[in-house]
């Protein structure tokens, strides 16, 4: 078990490099991936399952006892990421399928990379988590629905296989994942280490064959836009997400402290592109396209929520700033004063 962890250790450190390294193998080998095209939501489930394991009674209970902070939090995710995309593509012109999968990454749940990306910049990782799993259950309902009133106009969407489809990946494999560790807490422990490198290797399977199943249109003129839109659209969502945090900072300071803004930050910011590739390959199936946005993002969060929790790091050991500071403001100096005789 050890050697898993060290394994599940260094995967996630270099996952990033791994996922681009995957992708390019992909790219001129589709066959290695392509296979698993049908097995996308059962490899999502098992990624959902084993966050599920990570997860106890006390988590829900959190929701219950500090319910303002993390519903807030969730809908600021679900109102500017969704609202975002629709910018980007009405700014960047996009339209068709590429618009419709552009909405969708942005329609879905925040990311469970902002867990570690919260942890890194040393902002509040209990209430990403809270935010991430009301997020994450909220999604067989919030993605129809969002979908449904922002993508339309571009093709019909298929509401209900939306819905069904996330509800078997998402919520059935959490409740599953909770029981399981509610009933067999020792058990869990001992496989607990391991549950970083199966999810991380789920996740490179589902991103090959996305990058599989659109060999021929990945890199070319009617993809190239993704490019831009994705970075602006999880920069934009992490300036909104700060933004939207200080403001509640001023309503109620106590909540919205400096570990809760850069928890918000994150949660705002980063999206469950693994969740949005794999519905996009469903719910999608002729439109196979619909899933390289969720691919390009799913690969560029990663990189910006390291630069990004590693600078807030720096920034804050630079100036002094405690982590449970209330505003995030560098403690004043006391400046000498000489008495003049």
């Amino acid at each position: 078990m050890k050697t898993i962890a060290n394994f599940g250790g260094w995967m996630t450190k270099w996952f990033t490099c791994i996922v681009v390294a995957w992708a390019v193998l992909n790219y001129f080998l589709p066959e290695l991936s392509l296979w698993a095209k049908s097995y996308t939501n059962y490899l999502l489930s098992i990624v959902l399952f084993g966050m599920g394991l990570t997860l106890d009674i006390n988590d829900f209970k959190r929701i219950i006892k500090m319910p303002l902070m993390i519903i807030v939090g969730t809908i600021a995710h679900y109102v500017i990421m969704p609202l975002l995309a629709v910018f980007l593509c009405w700014v960047f012109h996009l339209d068709g399928m590429l618009a419709v999968g552009v909405i969708l990454v942005g329609c879905c749940p925040s990311g469970t990379s902002s867990n570690v990306m919260s942890f890194l910049s040393r902002g509040d990782v209990a209430l990403d988590v809270s935010i991430g799993l009301l997020s994450t259950l909220c999604a067989p309902f919030a993605i129809p629905i969002l979908m449904e009133t922002l993508a339309s106009q571009y093709v019909e969407i298929p509401t209900q296989k939306i819905f069904l489809t996330a509800f078997q990946i998402v919520v059935i494999p959490v409740i599953a994942g909770v029981t399981v560790h509610t009933l067999f807490a020792k058990q869990v422990r001992m496989v607990t280490p391991a549950l970083p490198a199966v999810s991380q290797l789920s996740i490179l399977l589902i991103i090959g064959v996305v990058v599989a199943a659109n060999n021929a249109k990945l890199i070319s003129k009617e993809t190239a836009l993704l490019i831009p839109v994705v970075i602006l659209h999880n920069l934009l969502g992490y300036l909104l997400g700060y933004i939207f945090s200080r403001l509640m900072h001023l309503v109620y300071p106590q909540g919205f402290r400096y570990a809760q803004q850069k928890a918000i930050t994150f949660e705002v910011g980063m999206q469950d592109s693994a969740l949005g590739a794999t519905l996009a390959l469903k719910a999608f199936a002729a439109f196979p396209i619909v899933a390289i946005p969720s691919t390009f993002f799913s690969v560029w969060h990663n990189i910006s929520g390291s630069v990004l929790s590693a600078w807030w790091r720096r920034h804050d050991d630079r100036l002094g700033i405690d982590p449970n500071s209330l505003t995030g403001k560098a403690p004043e100096k006391s400046a000498e004063v000489s008495t003049a005789r």
